[in-house]
Parts: structure tokens; C-alpha cells; sequence
């Protein structure tokens, strides 16, 4: 995109200017939402000496109950990257090979990692903060890099059609950031994506989640399992800090309900489908130690706009089935960093290269969005249900296709690597 002329300033939807702006900034790109995708974009192009600006509106980068399962694919770019060892060896982790399914006695392997060809044959757990404080120190060490929390986007600047920067609240007032390419990685519920007019064709998901943590004893296996009873299908992995993390699936719109029932009902059912955990279910004493995720799928049909992209979950919302949202963040932002980087550094990028960034990532969410939504429908959607009938289907028992699960979830279709070049 050509440097427009001067002309005079709005906001996207006719937002009037706020009356006073503390100060303006300019850099080359400015990339909203502190997660995997904008972290890892702000890092690869921090390194190539383009200036780059990534605004979080939290404070910190503290959630709760945020996915922890990074796939081999993510990994991979870590390595070329050239952080897997200082990671590993500075963010505590575990990892597991299997992800399982358990109904009716029976317990099959869903998805089996160990045969994938690759370093990483499994699953690395790593709380999703600690990952994006560890990749946001190592950003920082480039001086071209800045970070700012407690920023909260609220407008969008436009000039001649073209998207030219945002105005944010925080310390103290109004600031405003001028750039080249304003990227929008703030999530599901993107503020950008509000501001910009843009709107997600969703499919509907028959589940939510109930989040919560229990206690796991030093001598229980490790290992990623959904876990089916009469009345509850429940999601179990272990955790680093000795937890089991814990995903009640429920019906879409029924949380109320269950809090109406009690806590109490939660933990007799929790028991019903995992007896051993009879024995610490009374941690588990009151509403705020669970946080509910409503679980979304859908995409847009457009992922830009002139001087605007969108990516990560603000450009296609991912069901948590399979563990792979962070996995197909970071690989967004490989892809982004591969097309744009060049464009970015001439101060010439061109609409053509943002589709070309969708165009490269679309298939591959397609996918793995089509194969959420068949697995939700045909078994969660029963189990929450509470079908006793349900038995496992053909296509869960045979290895082979556990295989060919797990590298869909691991790698996904025609996966990125970093292409570009930089010195560490």
C-alpha cells in the first residue's frame, strides 16, 4: 500500500475523535491482542529490524483456564526459531503421546502422536501465559519492538478507505498509533473485527465447556482423555503444576441451570464418570474456581481490508476439539511473517499480499473447522445428551485412522515454516 495523502482523519462507524489525544506514535506495524498470533508475528518481524508495536488491553498477561497444548507443528517453528531448548528448559511442561477416548469400558486412542515423524512426537502442556510472557522477553531484546498493556482499542483510523492506525484508552487518556499495517489478533471476541464492520459466518456448537482444576496424585497416569458417562462427558489432562485440568462438556446454553442445581450436582457427576476422583471432589467447593468457555466455530469470508488483517481466532473462531488452537495461531502469524515481511520493509504492501495471506491459511482452518464439526456433532453432541446408547463408532477404533487424526491436529494442511531471514 502506497503512503496515502494527507486527508481529513475518522473512524471506522463514524466514531467521533475523542477531544484531546496524549500523544501519536508511528511504527510499521502495529498488531493488536497479546496471544500466540500477535506474539509470535511481533517477534519474527522484531528480528528483521521492522518496527513493530503490539498492544495488549489487559495489564497483564494473567487468564485463567486458557488452552495449554501446543502440537508439534508449533514446536517445529520454535525450533526454527531457535527456542526450544531456552523454552523447555525455562517454562515447566509435560507432554503426552495419546489423546483417548473412554466410553462404555472401553478406552481407544483417538489420536496417536508417537509416530509422527518429527522431533516432537506429542503434545508439549505449557501454561499459554507463560508462553507468551517467554516469547514476549525474548521480543524485547530487539530495540524496534515495544509492548503496550493496558491498551484498550476503541477506534479504528481511516484515510481514504484505508485502515491507517487505532486510537486506544489507557494511562491516563486517549493515545493514538499510526502504521503502515494494523493487524488484529485479539480473539474470538475481537474489538477490531467490531470496529471494522466485519462479521463471522459461525456455525453453531451443540457444547459449551465448564473449566475447572483438581488435584492429581504423583502416581496417577498422565495423558490427555475425554471421558464419557450417562450423564457427563468430561475432558482430563494433566498439568505441570500438578492439577489435573478439567473440561466438563455441557449443552450449549445450560450453565445456568447447573448452577441452579448446585455444586454439589457438578461434583457427584463429576464422580459418576471418573471414581477416582471421589476423593478430592470437595475442592471443588463454589462457582468461581470454574470458568466457562461458550464454545464457537466460523470464519470470514474476507480476513482484510486496506491496511487491515485479521488473524488467529478473530479471523476463524476454532473449537477447542483436538487441542490445536494455538498451534494454528502461531502458524497464522508464520504465514503473515513469510508474506508480509518484505512488503513491510519496502513500506509497499498491497492488498494482494494480505489475500495471499488467507489464501495460504484458509484451506487448512476449512479442514480442521469441517472436522470439529462433524466430531462435535456425531459423538460430543450425543454424549451431552446423556445417550447411553452411544458406543464407539467404527472410525474411533481403527489405528490407522488415530494416525492420520493426529496429524491433522499436529500439523494441519500444508503446514508454514519460517521462511524468513534473520540473525538470532
Amino acid at each position: 500500500m502506497s503512503e496515502p495523502k494527507e486527508q481529513t482523519t475518522k473512524t471506522v462507524q463514524d466514531q467521533s475523535t475523542p477531544d484531546r489525544i496524549l500523544d501519536v506514535q508511528q511504527t510499521t506495524c502495529c498488531i493488536v491482542g497479546g496471544g500466540p498470533t500477535g506474539v509470535v508475528l511481533a517477534l519474527i518481524l522484531a528480528r528483521q529490524g521492522i518496527p513493530v508495536m503490539l498492544l495488549e488491553a489487559h495489564k497483564t498477561f494473567e487468564r485463567d483456564f486458557r488452552g495449554d497444548l501446543i502440537q508439534a507443528g508449533a514446536m517445529e517453528i520454535m525450533d526454527e526459531l531457535g527456542l526450544t531448548e531456552r523454552l523447555l528448559a525455562q517454562v515447566p511442561h509435560s507432554k503426552t503421546s495419546q489423546m483417548e477416548f473412554s466410553l462404555c469400558g472401553q478406552t481407544v486412542s483417538f489420536a496417536n502422536f508417537s509416530k509422527l515423524k518429527t522431533r516432537h512426537p506429542y503434545i508439549t502442556i505449557i501454561p499459554q501465559v507463560k508462553l507468551i510472557e517467554f516469547l514476549t522477553n525474548e521480543a524485547k531484546r530487539y530495540p524496534n519492538f515495544q509492548l503496550l498493556a493496558g491498551a484498550n482499542v476503541q477506534q479504528l483510523i481511516e484515510e481514504d478507505g484505508m485502515i491507517r492506525g487505532v486510537r486506544y484508552r489507557g494511562q491516563g487518556g486517549w493515545h493514538e498509533v499510526r502504521s503502515q499495517l494494523t493487524i488484529a489478533a485479539d480473539g474470538r471476541f475481537s474489538s477490531v473485527r467490531k470496529l471494522a464492520g466485519m462479521e463471522l459466518i459461525e456455525t453453531a456448537a451443540p457444547m459449551d465447556l465448564l473449566w475447572f482444576r483438581l488435584p492429581r496424585h504423583p502416581d496417577e497416569p498422565e495423558g490427555l482423555r475425554v471421558r464419557y458417562g450417562s450423564k457427563r462427558v468430561l475432558v482430563t489432562y494433566n498439568t505441570s503444576d500438578g492439577n489435573w485440568q478439567i473440561a466438563a462438556v455441557i449443552p450449549k446454553g445450560y450453565y445456568r441451570q447447573m448452577q441452579a442445581e448446585g455444586i454439589e450436582a457438578l461434583q457427584q457427576s463429576i464422580v459418576e464418570v471418573v471414581p477416582e476422583f471421589g476423593d478430592r471432589v470437595h475442592y471443588l467447593k463454589d462457582w468461581q474456581q470454574t470458568s466457562l468457555l461458550s464454545v464457537q466455530m466460523g470464519r470470514l469470508s474476507q480476513w482484510y481490508r486496506p491496511g487491515l488483517l485479521l488473524l488467529g481466532d478473530a479471523a476463524h473462531v476454532m473449537s477447542p476439539l483436538g487441542g490445536v488452537g494455538i498451534t494454528y495461531a502461531i502458524q497464522d502469524a508464520v504465514a503473515a511473517a513469510n508474506i508480509l515481511s518484505e512488503p513491510l520493509k519496502r513500506g509497499e504492501v498491497q492488498l494482494n499480499h494480505l489475500a495471499k495471506v488467507q489464501h495460504q491459511r484458509e484451506f487448512a482452518i476449512k479442514v480442521i473447522q469441517g472436522f470439529q464439526s462433524f466430531t462435535q456433532k456425531r459423538i460430543t453432541a450425543k454424549a451431552v445428551q446423556a445417550d447411553n446408547s452411544l458406543k464407539l463408532p467404527i472410525y474411533l477404533r481403527l489405528p490407522l485412522l488415530s494416525d492420520l487424526r493426529a496429524r491433522l491436529f499436529a500439523f494441519g494442511a500444508f503446514p508454514p515454516h519460517v521462511k524468513v531471514k534473520f540473525s538470532l
